[in-house]
């Protein structure tokens, strides 16, 4: 995730939080523990931060209280770093878990893309996935949104053409059910709406492979077995349906 897709959210929020945002980011995702005004500036710039050049990031530091410190400096310019109360503050702001940082990525991720998704339904799946991944539902976070992936999908093939999207699926599943209709797809099995998919030039070989794995993930988490995933897991699932299914 770029620190455009991290700040995001923050389009409306005021100046410090966006530049204690950046601070965070720059921390967590980039290792780098502290910053000047100058290099605050410069990420918010690369963010594409409105009006990013009118933003008196000395002033704004200044007056964040306890939230960031200055551990020194580097040469004549000064360093900012977040405090362990800034770090929660822009957790809390963001909405991000307080875990390990593979969670946190795939959290901010998410709220970037329900952000963009136009089908509520849709939307709502990855809203779920995302709650249970802030609370370390990881089997919950990964059936929610196989469930918004697929729905998406099946969006995406009907629009092709109800004739086209039936001889495709037929082909793989002569007695699959005739798909007239969103709903349609109840009766048709995820593995054969991906073979589907790439029938109709949806998917390409490789793309619906890597999703027929993470179907396999999204049946072990849905069924009753012990299994349970790995954070590295999940974060690898959400990595490929998001970037396949969402890109």
């Amino acid at each position: 995730m770029t620190l455009v897709e991290f700040i995001a959210p923050l389009k409306n929020a005021t100046n410090r939080d966006k530049c204690l945002a950046v601070l965070y980011y720059q921390h967590r995702y980039d290792n780098n523990d502290a910053l000047t005004v100058d290099q605050i500036r410069s990420a918010l710039k690369n963010a594409r931060v409105s009006r990013w050049s009118k933003i008196n990031v000395a002033d704004v530091l200044a007056k964040s209280g306890h939230y960031v410190d200055s551990p020194g400096s580097q040469g004549p310019r000064r360093l900012w770093k977040l405090t362990s109360s800034g770090e929660q503050y822009v957790r809390t702001l963001l909405g991000l878990p307080s875990a390990e940082p593979e969670v946190e990525h795939d959290v901010a991720s998410l709220v970037t893309l329900s952000s963009n998704v136009a089908d509520l339904g849709v939307r709502e799946y990855i809203e779920e996935a995302i709650k249970c991944l802030q609370v370390g539902a990881l089997r919950a976070a990964v059936v929610f949104l196989w469930t918004g992936a697929i729905r998406s999908l099946q969006q995406k093939a009907l629009s092709v053409g109800i004739a086209q999207l039936n001889s495709a699926l037929s082909k793989h599943y002569p007695k699959a059910h005739r798909v007239s209709k969103i709903d349609d797809f109840a009766y048709v099995n995820d593995k054969i709406t991906l073979l589907g998919a790439q029938e109709l030039g949806i998917l390409d070989k490789g793309q619906r492979a890597t999703l027929e794995e993470a179907l396999g993930l999204r049946n072990r988490c849905g069924h009753p077995t012990k299994y349970r995933p790995g954070i590295k897991k999940a974060s690898s699932f959400i990595e490929d349906v998001v970037g396949i299914v969402f890109s």
